[in-house]
């Protein structure tokens, strides 16, 4: 067995920046429709929210690197954070299934200025 751990932080501001100037461009690069419709139901904290969205796949991304064929073999759409019936957010793969990992976990958070999110995977080698 052996972890792997990604993190990513974001300025919530740089990620409105991005959907206020090319918004359908950027979020149907980024995001899966699931990922904007709950993002949008969230109304002022929206951004928040999409930021921890972004956070979320860059530190998907790089716990999972190792396991990737290529540096471009996952796109930004191939994982979508979900929540689960509690509302804790969990990933879902929508196109690479990854039969070595055992458990993934992920924490996003957010503030005023930034959001973060740090992810754990645990495989088999």
């Amino acid at each position: 067995m052996r972890i792997l751990c990604g993190t990513d932080i974001i300025e919530i501001e740089r990620i409105k920046k991005s959907i206020e100037k090319n918004r359908d461009t950027f979020l149907n690069l980024i995001y899966t429709p699931d990922e904007i419709k709950y993002c949008e139901n969230k109304k002022n904290a929206k951004y928040n929210h999409y930021a921890g969205r972004f956070a979320a796949k860059e530190a998907i991304y790089k716990a999972i690197s190792p396991l990737l064929p290529g540096k471009f073999s996952m796109s930004w759409k191939d994982a979508q954070v979900v929540n689960d019936e509690n509302g804790n957010p969990k990933i879902e793969f929508l196109k690479t299934k990854f039969e070595q990992i055992k458990s993934i976990d992920i924490s996003i958070s957010h503030c005023k200025e930034y959001a973060v999110a740090t992810v754990t995977v645990l495989i088999d080698e």
